[in-house]
Formats: C-alpha cells, structure tokens, sequence
C-alpha cells in the first residue's frame, strides 16, 4: 500500500503541484516570520547590550521629566537629585564614581532648517568632564566638549548626515525658540539611540538643567560606577538609603536594567511575530481547502482503482493510510521546501528594514531549532488533516463500484446535516456579533471576535447551499455573454455544490479580511475627517512634532505675525468635576467664535466669556446636569468651587468632552499645558500666512504649521499605511486562495474529459470551451468574493460599535468604489485562474477523451 501511494504521488505530480505550493507558501510565510523575528531581535539586544556597560547602580527621577507640564517642581516634587546627592553617592564605600545625568528632547535642524532623524529619537544630554576634561561616556573624536550655553557638541552621525564641521553654527530646539549654539566637538557613542539613526546633543552640565529640566541644578538621574571587588547588589545596598523612599524615584542596578530592557525588546519582537504568524496561519486556513479540495477529486477519480484495491483484500484502514501516506509526503517536502524558502523570505525582510533605514540593527540569520520544529510540523499537521475526510471516504469505497467509475455525488442527507449544522453556527455567531456590538465599547469586543470566527465557520459550511441560488441569478447574464458556453458554466458550477464551494471557501477568507480591514479604516478616517473639519475652524494649527508643550511664548509671537486675524491657545488640564476627572480644553473666549466651532444642542459659546462651562452630551447625560446647572470642580492646588454649565454640544470634534476659557483655567494652573495654537487669517488659508507662521516660531524644527487639509492628509497617510501593510500581510492569502482557483478548475477539467470530448464533437469549437471555463471561473470567484464582501461588511459593522466608547461619532462608512474594484478583482483573479486549465481543456484531443474510461 505504501507503494501504492507513492506511485499515486508520482502518477499525479501535476494535479498535486498546486497543493505542494499551497502548502509551501503557507509554511514559508511562517518560517520566514520566525527568522525575521529572531534575527532581529538578536540584532536589537546585541546593539542595546552595551547601553549599562559603564551602569553599577542607576537613580531615576520620574518626576524630572523634558515635558513642562510635568514639573510643577517646587511644590509636586520638593526633593529632587542636584550635586549634594551625587556628592553622598560618590562618597559611598563601594563607589568609584557618581555622575549626574540630564536627559531631554532635543531636537536639531540641517542646514535647511528641517529636523534631522526622527521626533521621537532627537534627545540631548550633558557633557560631564573628568579632571582631565574628558567625558568617557562620549569621547570626543573631534574638538572638545561644551563649556557654555552657546556651546554644544554632536554625535559624529548626526554631524555628517547634516554636513556639520566643528565651528559651524547649529539650530536646536527643545521647547522654547530657537537655539543657535557653535558646534564644539564631535563624539561617538554605543548609545542605541545613536545607532539606530537617533541624533545626541551635548550641552553643559549648567545649559543641560536649564534648557532640558528648566530648573538649575537638577539631574534626570544618576549613574554609579562600584569599585573592583564591589557587586552591584551590594553598591544597590549601600545607595538606597541614601534616596528617598518615594514612588517619585526608581533605583536599580545595571543588570536589572539590562535585563528590563532585553524583557522589552523580547516583548516588541514577540508581539510583531504574533501579528506575522496570524497571518502566515490565515495563509495556511486558506490552504486546507485547496489541500481538502484536491484529496476529494482524487478520490472520486480514482473510484474505480481504490475499489479494485478493496477488491483484492486491502482493508479500509490500508486504504484510509494510503491516501494519507500520499498527504504525509506530499507535507513533509512541501514543507521543508518552505522551511528553506523561509529563510530565505527572512533574510529578505531583514535585507528590506536595512534598506528601509540604514541604521536598523543587523546580524547574521539565526535559525532555531524551534523554527525548523515548527514549521516542518506545521506543514505536514496541516497537509495530512486536511486529506483525512477524503481519506475516510476512500475507505468507505465498495468492491463494487470498481465496476463502474466517476464522481460519487454527495447524498442529500449528507448535505441536509452540513446545512443544519452551518446554520447554527452562522445564526450563533451573528448574534454574537449582533450583541458584541450593542455594547458599544471595550466589552463587546470578545463576543465580535468569538462571533465573527463562528460566523465565518458557519458560512463556510453554509457555502454549498448558497452557491446554487446565488449561480442561478447570474444565469441570465452568462447566457447573455456567453451563449451556450454561459450556459455551461453555469451547469458546470452548481453541478458539485461541494467542490464550489471549497473552491470559493478561500477567495470568501481573503476578502472577508479586506474588506473588513478596509471599511474600519474607511470609517475611521472619516470621524476624524468630520472631527476636523466640524471643529477646526481656524486655517492653520501649530503644535509641536513630538506632542511636547508649546513655549509660553510662542502664542504671543504667534498673534503678532502679520495676517493673523485671531488666534488662541488650547491648553489642557484635568480636573475633577463632580467626583470625576475630565479632561478641560481651554480656548480663549474672545476668539473662540473665529477658531472653532461645536454644535450646540442648548446654550451659548458666549457663556465662556463669563467663565461658564461647555460640556458635551455624553457629559451632560453621565452627570445630570443641564444649560444653567452648576458642578463641583476639584483644582489642581487642592481648592473646590462651582463652575455653572453654559451650554451643551454634540460630541466627537477634536476638544474633548469639556470648553473652558483659558482665563479660568490660568486662575488655578498657572503654568498649564499648550498642546497648540489655533490660527484664523485675515485672508484665510493662504502660503503668504503659513510662512509668516513659520517664521513667528523662529523656523523651529519641532514645530509644525498645518492646514486643515494638511491635518487630514497626515491621518489620511496613516490609515493608508496601516491598510497597506494589511494588504501586503493578506496577499500571501490571496495567493494560495488563486492556486485554490487554477488547482480546482485543472482537475475539473481532467474529471470532463469524457464530457468536453462530447461537446467538441457535436460541435463546441475551441474557443467556446475556452469561455465555458473561464466564465465557471470567474463564477466561483465573484460567489466567494461577494459573500467575503457581505461577511466582512457586516464584522466591520459590528467592530466599529465596540469602538465608539473610545472614538465618538464613529459610524460606520462603506467606501462602495473600492468595494467594487475588490469584486472586479475577485473576477480578474478568477480569469487569470482559468488561463490554463482553459487551454488545457481546448486542447484535449477529440477522440482520446471520448474513450476515457
């Protein structure tokens, strides 16, 4: 028997070529992800393993943060790490050295005023020289260190991706306006900030506390070095009592932090192989149809062998193991094959993030034991389980039926079980989805996920049943377009319900995924779109790139620029208003008319003037309150008083779910958060504006001027990204769903040839069966894709009711031009699947597929 299998394999090569690729594809997809995946995080902990080399024990201030609005210092935070404390740390018994540390944001400017690198990765830090003028944290390779405010020094990448030379003047900014310091010296460093395409500033210790911290003598942190023959574990002892025991500070030795960081590496490198590998298994899902599909054909063509088999004293279990010996070896080499184009894939990807960004990390491929475990298993579980119900009908093949051949129709109680089966799995699963999206918030979202999956489970089930009335609506238009041939496809179709079903099983996944991913994005995007363009009424918003305070300043620098009209501030605050902590929005009342504008179901914007509140609905109803109703406000400093509501408006723009005047707001934080500036012109939206903007900001890197269009045409980008890469992630899918097409069709063919052989003889030239198939094709493919449609259609519905406690006014938008072109493509993919089983079945000789036996 095992013979036997082998000799089927090697007999069906061609038949089997498209499952092979199935499950190659699926098993690359999931090498490749754990190669990259361990590669790269190899690569990120080897490059970061040397950012405590020099770190005994470390002390963190959090409260010492580069955002202004967290250091109301005096008051919040009385005790604070200066130079006494590095002076008692130093002078511990195990201490060799005790330096203070000052860390910020730092942003720096090329030559032409654009910021270098990253927001996120421009930090700045101080020079701490030795008695011998050196700072071994960052020796200098060029020049000397910072010894003033007009003095900084920089990372020697930064300086050449820039063209800067000692002696040059740079632009930085962190903060406030503009700085132009004289670049000093040149340094290197393994800080991994640096080594990944970050840029480091060096101020002095004085300039670093003033400019970052905004309060002399204050460190971030501070770093101990222990003395030969003294253990971290034992400094760590020795340094605690000397800090406060408060939440405020965090003191740790270097292997605890290191030993953090890898943690977090691992996490980050973990979650992007878990997003990786769902969809290398949604790859694999697709493929079991094409796997089961295939077995399933097999067997009823070779009826009449196995029956003779049966015939002769192979019992069922002999059968049963033959069919899937056939599965085990078609597994096992498709399988290593993707193992071997799996790593090929990874070092692909990790060749691609290289180039992507030169300063990504990169080492040599690593290749676990697991991975060639897992994906070896994976191949061969998913092969052999695929091919077990076609393996179980084999056995079940009577002696008998050796005397005649073909397709063993499915019975009708076989069918009727299948249908009632599908049915409540679908109808318990939509309403799941159904209840999941009743919720409307975080809650819901375990029963759409649970809902979905049985969902999908059901409809795929359910496919057989609804692949003949949804063949039969476009019977008329294939007769129309194809004549007898449309009419053949059509019988062609709904003929094996079954096998229409697998075949269009995997197109219905893919697009199911699509179009669910596409109509969330689309709905997304529109919010934010309303939101916006509801709210924002002024022409140009400033903020800053990295989300930090704006200066003080800068709103008044801002207001005298020529061809400004009106501007305010939005500031931010939180405090509690009857017993709860909302977040306050402050504009300036006198302006707020000119720069935004809420829709208002009672009351008056006017009201800010007086000092009254704005609440959004949601508020409204949660609190009971009401136009002319008074609640209890909590204030930073400590104090209590009543703020009267002057109006209620619908929620969902861009200032949150309270407006207040930013006088009221200055009354109880002096100093509060600018999150931007909002800006009308006399002329509106004009270039003549947005540079007079830019140059009221002194031309700061950080800082952006943008349009209304301009704010939605960066969310825009990111919904397209994010879609993008799903896209990308999917295609794989799509892929092994067209081999499921051209497998299915090619195999059909070779089980008419008795059929096609009779058609060509009375008469069907070749190009009318070249259309009869190819019209089949493109039939399945618009089946399985329409329903994808529907099904993910509806997911996105119901993923979108979870989400509205989190993104209010979110509804649910269908973007009905891109949904037409993915059903278009649907029936290119199934033309596309029809080339050759089409001129396959055009060149089948005459009289030799009449004969067949």
């Amino acid at each position: 028997m095992h013979r036997t299998a082998l000799r089927n394999v090697l007999a069906h090569k061609g038949r089997l070529l498209m499952t092979a690729l199935a499950v190659l594809l699926g098993t690359a997809f999931v090498a490749g992800t754990m190669v990259f995946s361990d590669t790269f995080g190899k690569a990120l902990r080897d490059s970061n393993s040397k950012s405590y080399s020099d770190v005994s024990v470390q002390v963190v201030d959090n409260a010492a943060a580069s955002d202004a609005s967290a250091r109301q210092k005096s008051e919040s935070s009385p005790t604070v790490l200066g130079d006494a404390t590095v002076q008692r740390l130093a002078a511990l018994p195990g201490a060799a050295s005790a330096r203070g540390v000052v860390s910020g944001f730092t942003g720096v400017a090329d030559r032409k005023g654009d910021l270098i690198g990253q927001v996120w990765a421009a930090r700045g830090a101080n020079f701490a020289p030795g008695q011998d003028g050196r700072d071994p944290r960052y020796p200098m390779v060029e020049g000397q260190g910072p010894k003033n405010a007009k003095e900084i020094a920089l990372d020697r990448r930064t300086a050449d991706r820039a063209g800067y030379k000692v002696g040059d003047t740079v632009r930085i900014a962190v903060n406030g306006p503009v700085i132009e310091a004289r670049l000093t010296g040149l340094f290197t460093t393994d800080d991994p900030v640096v080594n990944t395409g970050g840029t480091l500033t060096l101020f002095d210790r004085a300039t670093a506390q003033q400019t970052l911290l905004q309060e002399p003598g204050r460190y971030s942190s501070i770093v101990l070095t222990a003395k030969p023959g003294t253990s971290q574990d034992a400094l760590l002892a020795q340094a605690e009592p000397v800090i406060p025991s408060d939440h405020q500070f965090v003191i740790k030795t270097g292997a605890a932090l290191q030993a953090d960081e890898q943690a977090q590496i691992a996490r980050s490198t973990d979650a992007m192989r878990t997003m990786l590998l769902v969809f290398a298994f949604i790859s694999l899902f697709v493929g079991i149809f094409i796997i089961a599909n295939t077995f399933t054909m097999l067997v009823a063509q070779r009826t009449k062998e196995l029956a003779l088999l049966r015939a002769i004293g192979a019992s069922r279990r002999q059968v049963t193991r033959s069919v899937l010996a056939e599965a085990l070896l078609i597994g096992t080499v498709s399988a290593v094959a993707g193992l071997l184009a799996g790593i090929g894939i990874g070092a692909g990807m990790q060749s691609l993030i290289g180039s992507l960004n030169e300063n990504m990390p990169s080492g040599s491929l690593v290749i676990k034991p697991l991975t060639v475990v897992v994906t070896v298993a994976v191949g061969v579980l998913v092969t052999v389980l695929s091919a077990l119900l076609p393996a179980l009908r084999a056995a079940r093949i009577a002696p008998v039926a050796a005397m005649s051949s073909g397709d063993q129709p499915a019975t009708q109680k076989s069918l009727v079980v299948r249908n009632t089966i599908g049915s409540v799995l679908a109808g318990g699963g939509l309403a799941l989805i159904g209840y999941g999206a009743s919720t409307g918030d975080d809650s819901g979202r375990l029963p759409v996920g649970g809902g979905a999956f049985l969902a999908l489970i059901g409809v795929f089930v359910l496919l057989p049943l609804l692949s003949r009335p949804v063949v039969a609506l476009v019977g008329p238009l294939l007769r129309a377009l194809g004549g007898t041939p449309g009419r053949l496809a059509q019988q062609n179709a709904v003929r094996n319900p079954r096998r229409t079903a697998a075949t269009a099983a995997a197109l219905t996944i893919g697009l199911t995924l699509v179009t669910g991913l596409t109509v969330i994005g689309t709905s997304v995007g529109d919010t934010v779109d309303r939101a916006v363009t509801r709210s924002m009424k002024s022409d140009y918003i400033v903020s800053s790139a990295n989300g930090m305070n704006l200066s003080g300043q800068l709103p008044a620098q801002i207001a005298k620029a020529p061809g400004v009209a009106a501007s305010s501030p939005m500031t931010s605050a939180y405090w509690k208003l009857d017993g709860t902590t909302r977040s306050i929005t402050g504009l300036d009342a006198d302006a707020f008319d000119r720069i935004a504008e809420v829709k208002l179901t009672s009351g008056s914007t006017a009201a800010l003037r007086s000092g009254q509140l704005l609440v959004d609905q949601d508020v409204a109803a949660k609190s009971g309150v009401t136009t002319g109703s008074t609640m209890t406000a909590g204030f930073p400093d400590g104090s209590t008083g009543r703020l009267t509501v002057g109006g209620v408006y619908e929620g969902g723009g861009m200032f949150g779910p309270v407006l207040l005047a930013n006088s009221e707001i200055a009354k109880h934080e002096p100093k509060p958060y600018v999150a931007d500036v909002l800006v009308t012109g006399e002329n509106g939206a004009t270039p003549a504006l947005k540079q007079a903007l830019k140059d009221a900001t002194g031309a700061n890197p950080v800082i952006e001027v943008k349009s209304k269009q301009d704010v939605r045409d960066d969310f825009s980008q990111i919904i397209t990204f994010a879609l993008n890469l799903m896209y990308g992630l999917l295609g794989m899918a799509v892929l092994i769903a067209v081999l499921g097409v051209i497998n299915t069709l090619a195999m059909s063919v070779f089980e008419r040839k008795r059929e096609i052989g009779m058609l060509r003889a009375i008469g069907l030239d070749r190009r009318g069966i070249k259309r009869m198939v190819r019209l089949e094709s493109v039939v399945i493919s618009l089946f399985g894709a329409g329903i994808g449609l529907l099904l993910g259609c509806f997911i996105a519905w119901a993923v979108n009711g979870t989400l509205k406690s989190s993104l209010t006014g979110l509804t649910t938008v269908l973007p009905y031009g891109q949904l037409a072109l993915f059903l278009a493509l649907a029936g290119l993919v199934g033309l596309v699947a029809a080339i050759w089983p089409a001129r396959r079945a055009a060149g089948l000789d005459i009289l030799s597929s009449i004969k067949t036996d």
